[in-house]
């Protein structure tokens, strides 16, 4: 199936050595975050007794606004999310009790039948709580580049970052690393720098801000969440600012230009990785086996998991019962898809 979808993507099999023969441009990043003996011990022990069902349901994020936590604990369901104006209930001026019992809610299904896998809730907070009333928001990324100051990129990861914790929120789909080589992009605002020097500055201290220090007991510790280094890659670099457009290059570009901040932002402990819509070289990221397990997991030594971007992998090239699989199989480790969850839980089984 994946070869299919590589081939339908265009080229890649004529691409492949050539490809392969540029993996000496992307560093190791030698993750300072080490593995645990005993965790590693522990995760065996509970796949070993999974079903497929609750594998399956483990690697699906929906939106809050599409299921209910009872669903979420019948179908085993991993992750939900609330994207840009999705607050708890549709209501824009939920207070934070409404954010921290919904969340308790999703808590308690997803374990009262003895499942040792609570739910995780993860959150569009790109400038600040977003979501939350009330909560403090920020600059957009296009303005805090131009401060040129990497303590104030760190303070406001820091403070978005206890704000979603007492919401009950564990998960920041923040930071953006995306370098804009074209105004005309609609998201651009969402850009630090068209200079991929400056972006690959700012990531440390965002990942860091979010999560804390790798190695340190502050680490993902109280008041802390879980960061995402997006969109991987090349997101901001398409032809003609096209949204979710193709970036064409070569591989010492793409890595020139659009790489350098991952390189940071592993480096500092980034625990997720979000991929990107767009395509690179009319491939789609969602289903880049060399960008996403090659390049990413093994020569960079990212140790986190790959979440999809929404529904992106809906748009690869394939029949639709496929999707789920092609993406997983080209290095997709949770498929973000906030409505249609339930048809791809029963595709995927």
């Amino acid at each position: 199936h994946l070869m299919r979808v590589l081939s339908q993507a265009g080229k890649f099999g004529k691409r492949r050595t050539s490809l392969m023969n540029s993996l000496e441009i992307w560093p190791d990043t030698k993750v300072s975050i080490g593995n645990s003996e005993g965790i590693e011990h522990d995760v065996k022990q509970i796949l070993s007794v999974m079903s497929l069902e609750q594998k399956v349901g483990q690697i699906i994020q929906a939106d809050i606004r599409y299921i209910t936590p009872d669903e979420a604990a019948e179908y085993f369901i991993g992750s939900v999310l609330s994207g840009g104006g999705a607050p708890p209930n549709e209501d824009q001026y939920a207070s934070l009790l409404d954010w921290v019992s919904l969340a308790d809610q999703y808590h308690h299904a997803s374990v009262k039948g003895g499942s040792p896998i609570p739910i995780i809730w993860g959150v569009d907070a790109v400038h600040g709580h977003n979501n939350l009333y009330g909560a403090t928001l920020f600059p957009h990324n296009i303005g805090i580049g131009a401060t040129r100051d990497l303590e104030l990129v760190r303070r406001i990861a820091e403070a978005s970052a206890v704000e979603l914790a007492i919401s009950g929120i564990k998960w920041s789909f923040a930071p953006t690393l995306a370098v804009a080589r074209d105004d005309r992009w609609g998201r651009t605002y969402e850009s630090y720098s068209e200079d991929p020097d400056l972006v690959a500055r700012y990531a440390a201290p965002n990942i860091e801000g979010y999560q804390g220090l790798p190695g340190t007991s502050g680490f993902l510790a109280n008041g802390k969440v879980l960061a995402t280094a997006k969109h991987f890659l090349g997101d901001g670099g398409t032809a003609g600012g096209i949204d979710q457009g193709n970036t064409e290059c070569d591989e010492a570009t793409l890595f020139a230009l659009h790489g350098k901040p991952y390189v940071d932002a592993l480096r500092a402990g980034a625990q997720i990785v979000m991929a990107s819509f767009s395509s690179w070289n009319g491939l789609k990221l969602h289903g880049h086996h060399y960008l996403l397990e090659v390049v990413l997991k093994s020569k960079m030594g990212f140790d986190g998991f790959v979440i999809s971007d929404w529904n992106g992998h809906g748009q690869l090239p394939v029949v639709s019962n496929e999707y789920g699989v092609i993406a997983v199989n080209s290095g997709i480790d949770m498929l973000m898809a906030p409505e249609g969850w339930r048809q791809l839980w029963h595709d995927t089984v």
